[in-house]
């Protein structure tokens, strides 16, 4: 079975930084985007294989909303 899972990835001068908000502790790095996107996607996985079936039924209740938010400053 397949859950939709929110992930954000940061980037800095020491190469990138991913999480996801809904799996509380779970985040990586990486040197490079796709090894990032490659290394939470295998800590996702491993997360959810530690959560019995009704968090992983709680999981798709949740909702998170992401946007872009452009701001004045004087």
């Amino acid at each position: 079975m397949s859950y939709p899972i929110n992930v954000v990835i940061e980037k800095d001068v020491n190469g990138y930084y991913a999480y996801c908000p809904q799996l509380r502790g779970c985040q990586t790095q990486g040197d490079t985007l796709e090894e990032v996107q490659a290394n939470i996607k295998e800590a996702a996985e491993l997360y959810l294989e530690t959560l019995s079936e009704a968090e992983k039924q709680a999981l798709q209740n949740e909702e998170i909303t992401t946007m872009l938010l452009e701001v004045q400053v004087a």
